[in-house]
């Protein structure tokens, strides 16, 4: 299987299963689809496995002897060859065979729902505003330690163990915050584990003990902040109605200041009211920010909002917009990171990882205030999916069991998607709540990652043009 694609002056080829990229002149781009156009013929009448033969095709390219001289093209097809005789172009798929193998794994995160509850009122929130859906409340102090206790308990011999600190708002229950994390560093050594928190935070109730704590105990901390001010009152505001961007910026400027080389990311969401969302990039960068991450609003159809395929168009536009602002200010020696363009293509994710995704009910978990575990956070308030509890170290192994062997290839849609490695068949709370099922892909979602990742490998193209 392969993509193909033309952005900003490239031509791009990607073979999908060896994860190979090529960056081609228009004569091998053409010449590519059309073998691959033959491959896909070829394969739909005789359920052909893709082979390259070595000899020189000539009835397939006779059209484009009027572009190109037949020397050109001969040279050209040795060249595409020779991509396909080292294994990577047109290559087979090796992961599919893997897929019926996977098993449970040691849960080696846990999102740590400290707090049921929210200073803010944002109109989008995929947590009713903080309460989940059910009751405000605070984890105590004896929730959170049992919940490091079954971290532990479940986390087999994996040493690195992450836990992110969540809500709600955790900084209305910060005291708690502290007490699990000097809990949890008192086991690390009884337990030969390293502890990694991060903490997701509206800002607020940000302070200088607090922001000295943070940046002294939390591996990463992700501020939450729409961008623009009219962007950000207009979604995200107190309980009285106000804005915060007022109160918030100057806070997380303070504790980014203060961090130093440390992790951290502003994390923002568009709607249907700034799809201009690169103007928020910029917005940030210019307020001294260079970890940035604006997402797409994930809610309701109906809502006025809310993101449609009729918005697609202008989506796009708008992330080829911001790759090439991205572009342009490297050239200029500027630089920031947008989250959702940071792909890896010399290493990548481990296969697993490419099959499975994030690792949801599997590798990672959430755990309520009332100690009951969920698959993740946006699976909190839906009581059929409860895993177990922190209270009694209890664990729902055909749950955790049937999220392992979720794979891409147990999602029909997602296996012959190109993106498939790359989404890992997108996210299952989402596929849930807006496809319907967890192995139906939310389409919407998948669209938009699909634009994400031809972005973010022509940025790659053009920053390795700089180099050269």
């Amino acid at each position: 299987m392969i993509h193909s694609f033309q952005l900003n002056g490239y031509n791009i080829v990607m073979d999908i299963n060896s994860g190979a990229v090529h960056v081609v002149d228009e004569m091998v781009y053409d010449m590519i689809r059309l073998l691959d156009a033959s491959f896909l013929a070829a394969s739909l009448e005789a359920n052909a496995t893709e082979k390259l033969d070595k000899t020189y095709p000539a009835q397939l390219f006779a059209g484009l002897e009027s572009r190109y001289s037949r020397q050109q093209l001969e040279e050209a097809y040795g060249e595409i060859y020779e991509m396909y005789d080292n294994g990577q172009l047109f290559t087979s798929d090796d992961y599919e065979q893997f897929a019926d193998m996977m098993v449970s794994a040691p849960i080696k995160a846990m999102c740590l729902n400290v707090a049921h509850d929210c200073n803010l009122r944002c109109k989008y929130c995929f947590a009713a505003q903080g309460d989940f859906g059910g009751e405000r409340k605070l984890m105590s102090a004896e929730v959170g330690k049992m919940a490091i206790d079954y971290l532990l308990k479940y986390s087999g011999d994996r040493h690195n163990l992450e836990m992110d600190f969540f809500g709600g708002e955790p900084l209305m229950n910060f005291d708690v915050v502290k007490e699990v994390v000097n809990y949890a560093r008192s086991k690390e050594k009884e337990y030969n584990k390293n502890f990694r928190f991060t903490i997701t935070t509206n800002g607020l109730l940000l302070s200088d003990d607090k922001i000295d704590f943070i940046n002294k105990e939390m591996y990463n901390v992700v501020l939450s902040i729409d961008g623009r001010k009219e962007v950000n009152d207009y979604m995200r505001f107190h309980v009285d109605g106000t804005g915060c961007y007022d109160q918030i910026l100057p806070k997380f400027q303070k504790l980014v200041k203060a961090r130093g080389d440390g992790q951290y990311y502003v994390r923002g969401t568009f709607t249907k009211r700034n799809k201009d969302f690169s103007e928020d990039v910029l917005h940030f960068f210019e307020k001294g920010f260079d970890q940035i991450s604006i997402e797409p609003v994930v809610t309701d159809p109906k809502l006025d909002y809310a993101l449609t395929e009729e918005d697609l168009p202008e989506v796009f536009a708008e992330y080829e917009k911001l790759a090439k602002i991205i572009i342009e200010k490297r050239k200029n020696g500027e630089f920031f990171n947008f989250f959702h363009f940071m792909i890896d293509l010399d290493q990548g994710p481990c296969a697993i990882k490419r099959l499975r995704g994030c690792g949801c009910g599997n590798e990672y978990v959430s755990v309520t205030p009332e100690g009951d575990v969920y698959p993740c956070h946006q699976f909190v308030g839906k009581p059929e999916w409860i895993m177990g509890s922190v209270l009694d170290q209890s664990l729902n192994t055909e749950i955790k069991d049937s999220f392992a062997k979720t794979t891409v290839y147990t999602k029909p849609e997602c296996k012959t998607c190109w993106a498939k490695f790359y989404c890992s068949g997108g996210c299952n709370a989402n596929n849930l709540e807006y496809a319907g099922a967890i192995k139906k892909p939310y389409k919407l979602a998948c669209e938009l990652e699909k634009k994400r990742l031809e972005c973010s490998i022509m940025i790659k193209a053009a920053l390795a043009d700089m180099e050269d």
